[in-house]
C-alpha cells in the first residue's frame, strides 16, 4: 500500500513539485502528509487559509467529511475545474481522506473582513435571505443549515463566512449552470435554481463583509431534520452525477441574458432593467434608460417596430439617434425573429418599474446629439448578419452571437477618438474606456489571447469564468456571471468555433518608421527599461508555476 501511496503522489503533486524541483526528482518523493499536501498549499496557503486572488477557498476548519466529499466530486467530474481534477484524478480515497482531516485540524488567523460596495438596501436584502430565506420562491434560509453562526455543522455542512464574494458567487452561478454538482439529491442545485441574480449578489455580499467569530468551530451535528434533502450529508462516496435544476428560460429571457441586458440596464441593488446605470465614456457618463414595460418611464407603450428599429437602426421612439454607448452597431446584426422575442419577453414577464430616465453628462460638442448624423454616416454599417455559405451551421451560429447579440467588439476591438470601433482590427484587443481593464485579443495565432486554447478551454470559460487557461476578473466576470453563464452547451461550442476558425489579427497598429528619430530612440529606451522592469518582476512573482518561459505547466498553469 505503502508503495501505492508512491507513486500516486508522484503523480499527482508533479505540477506542485515543478515550483521547486526538477522533473528527475519526482521519483524520490518522499512518501510523508508533508509532500502530499504541498499540491494543496501551493494556491490554498500553507495551512489552507485560502489565497488572495478571490477563486482558492479557504480549506481550514471545514468539516473533513465536507472536504474529502469535495476532492471526490472533482475526481469524478461533479465538480468541473481542470487543476482539481488533475490533482484528484485517480487518486484512492483513503488518501483523499487523510488531506481533508489535515486541512480540517487547521485553524490559521483569519484574514481581514472586505469591504462591501454594495448598497445598504442589497446587503440587507441578502442578510434577510442568509437569516430567513425567501418562502415566496421555496429558497430556505442559509442558516439553517450551515449553522446559526454560519461557520458550518458537522459532519458535512461547510462554513459560509470567510469566503470572497466572487467566489460564492462564481459557485452559486455553477449550481445553476450544472458545471457544479454534488451527490443526489443535489440540495444546493435546487437553492441556487431559485434565487435571482440579484439575490445571488446580496448574498455573496452580505457574507463575504461579515466578521469571524473568533471561535469559528463548525458546529455540532444537528438532530433536526434540514429543509431540503441534500445528498451530500452523509453520502456514500459514490454517487451518479445529476442534471441541472435550473428552470427553463424562454427563448426572449435567454437572448436577452446572452446579450447581457441585465447587466447595463440595472443599478447596483435597483431593480432589474430599470436603468440608471451611468456607462463611461472619455466624452462623459451615459445613463441606461429603463426598458421595463412601464408605460410612463420604460418602454410600455412601445411597439414592436419601434423596439426592432432602436435595435436594428440605433434610432429611439421619439426619433433620436441614439449612442454607440447602447451597441447598436452589433446589435443591428440580430435577426427580426430575434428581436420580437426579446420585446416579448421584455413586455410580457419583466416587472414594470416606475423609474424616469437620468440625463446624460456627456461634455461639449458631444451633448450635441444631432451630431451623431455624422458619426453614423462614417461608422454605422446597418445590416442583419448574413451567414457564409462556405462555413458550418455551427460556424455561423457562433458568428452571429459573436457579432451581434454577444457585442464581443465593443470591448475587445479598438475604438479611434470619436469611440468607433475600428473594423479593421475586430477583437484584436483593446483598453475599455474608463475602466482601467484591458479586453485582450482574441486571435489564435502564436502570441494573441487565444493561441493554444482548445475548443474545450473556451466553452469552460465562457459558462464558467474559469477553464485550464485562465480566470475571469474584472468586468468580465461580471459579463459571465450575468451573461454567459446562461450560455447552452450548443451556443457555447458554436463561438469556440467560430473564434477558433477566425482569420487572426496580429497586425500592429503602430509603425515605429512613421516617428522621427529622437522620438524612436526615446521610445525604444523606454521599452527596453520596461522589459528589464517586467523580466524581474515575472521572475519573483510569476515563473515559478508558469515557468521562466512562460510556457505553463502541464495542464495546470496556464501559458502566458
Amino acid at each position: 500500500m505503502m508503495g501505492t501511496y508512491k507513486r500516486y503522489a508522484a503523480w499527482a503533486l508533479a505540477g506542485a513539485l515543478l515550483l521547486a524541483t526538477s522533473a528527475a526528482m519526482a521519483g524520490h518523493v518522499p512518501d510523508t502528509l508533508e509532500q502530499r499536501i504541498k499540491a494543496c498549499t501551493s494556491c490554498h496557503g500553507e495551512q489552507g487559509q485560502g489565497g488572495s486572488n478571490g477563486f482558492n477557498p479557504r480549506l481550514a476548519g471545514k468539516p473533513a467529511l465536507y472536504l474529502y466529499h469535495q476532492l471526490l466530486n472533482f475526481r469524478e467530474g461533479r465538480r468541473h475545474y481542470p487543476m482539481m481534477r488533475h490533482m484528484a484524478e485517480g487518486l484512492p480515497k483513503a488518501y483523499l481522506r487523510e488531506i481533508a482531516e489535515y486541512f480540517a485540524a487547521q485553524h490559521p488567523v483569519w484574514p481581514a473582513v472586505e469591504p462591501s460596495l454594495l448598497p445598504s438596501a442589497l446587503l440587507e436584502k441578502g442578510r434577510d435571505i442568509v437569516e430567513h430565506g425567501d418562502p415566496s420562491r421555496g429558497v430556505p434560509a442559509c442558516a439553517a443549515c450551515h449553522g446559526k453562526r454560519l461557520t458550518g455543522v458537522e459532519p458535512a455542512m461547510p462554513p459560509l463566512i470567510g469566503l470572497p464574494r466572487d467566489y460564492l458567487r462564481n459557485q452559486l452561478g455553477a449550481w445553476r449552470n450544472g458545471t457544479r454538482r454534488a451527490a443526489a439529491p443535489d440540495c444546493m442545485a435546487t437553492v441556487a435554481a431559485r434565487l435571482t441574480p440579484q439575490q445571488i449578489t446580496a448574498v455573496a455580499g452580505w457574507l463575504s463583509s461579515q466578521p469571524r467569530p473568533d471561535d469559528a468551530q463548525p458546529a455540532p451535528a444537528r438532530t433536526a431534520p434540514l429543509p431540503l434533502d441534500c445528498g451530500g450529508v452523509g453520502a456514500g462516496d459514490e454517487a451518479p452525477p445529476v442534471a441541472s435544476q435550473v428552470k427553463p428560460m424562454t427563448h426572449g429571457e435567454y437572448l436577452a441574458r446572452i446579450g447581457d441586458c441585465v447587466s447595463c440596464h440595472t443599478t447596483a441593488g435597483g431593480k432589474p432593467l430599470a436603468g440608471g446605470r451611468a456607462i463611461p465614456t472619455p466624452f462623459g457618463a451615459i445613463y441606461t434608460p429603463n426598458i421595463t414595460p412601464d408605460k410612463a418611464t420604460g418602454i410600455g407603450s412601445w411597439s414592436r417596430d419601434d423596439f426592432w428599429r432602436a435595435m436594428h437602426e440605433g434610432v429611439n421612439v421619439l426619433g433620436d439617434d441614439l449612442y454607440p454607448a447602447f451597441p447598436f452597431p452589433s446589435f443591428t446584426r440580430i435577426t427580426r425573429k430575434d428581436v420580437d422575442a426579446i420585446f416579448d419577453w421584455l413586455t410580457s414577464t419583466v416587472e414594470p418599474v416606475h423609474r424616469a430616465n437620468q440625463p446624460n453628462e456627456l461634455s461639449f460638442p458631444y451633448s450635441m446629439r444631432s451630431l451623431m448624423s455624422v458619426w453614423r454616416a462614417l461608422y454605422f454599417d446597418e445590416g442583419v448578419y448574413k451567414p457564409d455559405p462556405d462555413k458550418s451551421d455551427e460556424w455561423n451560429r457562433g458568428a452571429y452571437l459573436v457579432k451581434g447579440l454577444g457585442h464581443c467588439s465593443a470591448c475587445h476591438t479598438p475604438r479611434n477618438w470619436l469611440g468607433a470601433t475600428r473594423g479593421d482590427e475586430l477583437l484584436s484587443g483593446a483598453p475599455i474606456p474608463q475602466q482601467h481593464w484591458y479586453a485582450p485579443d482574441l486571435g489564435t495565432a502564436e502570441g494573441n489571447g487565444l493561441a493554444n486554447w482548445s475548443k474545450r478551454d473556451i466553452v469552460d470559460f465562457l459558462r464558467a469564468g474559469r477553464s485550464s487557461k485562465g480566470i475571469a476578473y474584472g468586468p468580465m466576470a461580471e459579463v459571465v456571471h450575468e451573461s454567459l453563464q446562461y450560455l447552452t452547451e450548443a451556443d457555447a461550442q458554436a463561438i469556440a468555433t467560430y473564434l477558433l476558425d477566425r482569420p487572426s489579427t496580429a497586425t500592429p497598429r503602430f509603425h515605429d518608421k512613421f516617428l522621427p528619430p529622437p522620438v524612436r530612440r526615446r521610445r525604444a529606451a523606454h521599452l527596453d527599461h520596461l522589459v528589464v522592469q517586467g523580466h524581474a518582476i515575472y521572475v519573483e512573482h510569476c515563473a515559478a508555476c508558469h515557468g521562466k518561459d512562460g510556457k505553463g505547466q502541464l495542464d495546470v498553469y496556464p501559458a502566458l
